[in-house]
């Protein structure tokens, strides 16, 4: 079975130097197999922070870079129905409920107790407070206008999947998970019609991408991602989780923190092979060429 590897940023900001890392990473992955693939996503579903300038920047650092991708650009947003039918399909199984708390309501909550559990993001575990309204406060609420968001019900998601999950991970193998880490996780709300973790694990499955690549501060997700592949019946791919790339102080490059952009270091002169080099990655694989796409696809920002 050929290689299906994506890159899938937000865009949110311009490219830097741990973007390139993650798309060379993907892109290494795919054009190292025989008959490999490497998807472009626009994981655009924040229409708070996303904008469409973002996203021609993003097209046209890769193609610089000479990251040329097979077939067409997957734009999260175009597919808000894809994800709404997912989250009906768990609600006919009374697998997700409204919750009506405000963050600031469950913060002081949270803060009332003096051990609060946490997530494996960090974020306090939501305490359940909405889980157990009765359906016709639930409906009375919706009904009345009452802003909601949609959390997974993780005790009933649980009870619906007995078998033990587990993913494949490389270099270290089957690694079994515990999703329950993360609680009644929120899988919508007003402002995101769908979260991260519902959209990219649809996402995978629609794509037929049999390979994840993404940065080890996403592993302990792939927990959450395996149980709602259980509950919908989504293949499972394997998981290769890279390692972040730092400044010289150690954090993380991060758009918050400033990190030069990949459009700043061609302004200033950068070639792509110096950047891809910056990135880790000096050299191309043997037949990364765009030439060897398979017959019929295109690769590159649209004409």
């Amino acid at each position: 079975m050929s290689i299906v590897t994506r890159f899938a940023p937000s865009p949110t900001g311009y490219l830097h130097l741990g973007h390139a890392h993650a798309a060379l990473f993907a892109w290494t992955r795919a054009r190292s197999a025989p008959g490999g693939r490497f998807l472009l996503r626009i994981e655009d579903i924040d229409p708070g922070r996303c904008l469409p300038e973002f996203t021609d920047a993003i097209l046209e650092d890769l193609a610089w870079l000479g990251l040329h991708w097979d077939g067409t650009v997957r734009v999260q947003s175009a597919h808000l129905p894809d994800y709404r039918a997912t989250l009906d399909v768990l609600a006919r199984r009374g697998l997700v409920y409204p919750c009506f708390c405000t963050r600031t309501a469950i913060l002081r909550e949270m803060a009332q107790s003096a051990a609060a559990p946490h997530a494996p993001d960090g974020s306090p575990l939501y305490p359940g407070t909405c889980r157990a309204l009765a359906s016709s406060e639930r409906a009375r609420r919706i009904a009345a206008g009452e802003p909601h968001a949609l959390r997974l019900d993780m005790a009933a998601a649980l009870a619906a999947v007995p078998e033990e999950l587990a993913f494949e991970e490389a270099g270290e193998g089957r690694i079994v998970c515990h999703p329950q880490a993360f609680g009644d996780v929120v899988l919508a709300r007003k402002d995101a019609p769908a979260s991260y973790h519902l959209c990219v694990t649809h996402d995978d499955a629609a794509q037929g991408v049999n390979l994840v690549t993404r940065g080890v501060d996403l592993k302990p997700a792939t927990h959450l991602h395996r149980l709602l592949q259980a509950l919908m019946g989504w293949p499972v791919p394997a998981y290769a989780h890279h390692a972040l790339l730092t400044d010289a102080a150690g954090r993380r490059l991060a758009k918050r923190d400033r990190a030069a952009t990949i459009r700043e270091m061609r302004a200033a002169g950068r070639s792509p092979a110096e950047v891809r080099a910056l990135a880790g990655f000096p050299a191309f694989p043997i037949g990364a060429s765009p030439a060897t796409l398979p017959a019929g696809e295109t690769g590159g920002p649209p004409p």
